[in-house]
């Protein structure tokens, strides 16, 4: 690696950061994807549904790819540099983008949707989704799971043993259940992440907020003095990202 300390992290500090497009990192991070290619699956999903709502859905950039919607597409989104790309993206498509404060509750009647999506939510309104649903209808969704890129999160904060339950997929199935649905899918994978220099993992801080809460690269200077020295005499640092396919269904009655 012949590019300074210095020189990465001040790159990384001020690369654009909005949308969900993680291209910035090629040549810089891996992460294995998981075996069930949610991508494939919402394509599926969606060529077949009347009226489609995604949760969250960040730029628009996977709605956005996806060939075929249903007649009714609806998404929502909370960051305002997001709203504006996911509008910019999706309406070409014919998609409604509604700028929602991620709260309840959802801003659709009931029992409008008979497939609501979402990839990698921070929050999961179990009976706003439940409420929106039409009797039949399906949540379909990929979330982040237990104590996903732990060994960043602990690197920088220290150990965090009250925090590595988070989003269980037990937990995360029970109140589904409790909400009224059905869980007919439920399958978690841990996923090998690389990152190949300090750059990488200081623009992933900056972009993905809730792995270390406040992060700043002021606030952190000395640890990622640390980490840069680290990659260079041992080469990447390895962490694991989890994630969860969960799929649960309104009662028909």
């Amino acid at each position: 690696m012949t590019r300074t300390f210095e020189e990465l992290v001040a790159e990384a500090r001020e690369a654009p950061v909005d949308g969900w497009d993680f291209s910035w990192l090629d040549g810089r991070a891996t992460e294995q994807r998981p075996s069930w290619g949610y991508h494939r699956l919402l394509a599926e999903r969606l060529a077949t549904a009347s009226a489609g709502l995604d949760v969250q859905t960040g730029g628009g950039e996977v709605l956005a790819g996806v060939p075929v919607l249903p007649p009714t597409m609806a998404a929502t989104e909370s960051w305002p540099p997001n709203v504006a790309r996911a509008t910019e993206l999706l309406h070409p498509r014919g998609v409604v983008l509604v700028a929602d404060p991620d709260e309840p509750p959802l801003p659709f009647g009931d029992a409008a949707f008979d497939l609501v999506t979402s990839q990698h939510p921070a929050t999961v309104w179990w009976s706003e989704i439940a409420r929106v649903l039409r009797p039949g209808g399906t949540y379909l969704a990929q979330h982040v799971g237990p104590s996903s890129v732990w060994e960043v999160v602990e690197y920088f904060l220290g150990p965090q043993p009250e925090a590595a339950r988070h989003r269980h997929p037990d937990d995360e199935a029970a109140a589904a259940r409790a909400a009224g649905l059905d869980v007919v899918d439920l399958r978690t994978e841990r996923l090998r992440m690389e990152f190949h220099d300090v750059g990488a993992v200081v623009w992933f801080l900056r972009k993905v907020v809730w792995i270390v809460p406040g992060f700043t690269v002021d606030a952190h200077l000395p640890r990622l003095r640390e980490l840069d020295a680290l990659i260079r005499a041992e080469g990447p640092f390895v962490a694991h990202s989890a994630r969860t396919l969960i799929e649960a269904r309104r009662p028909a009655v």
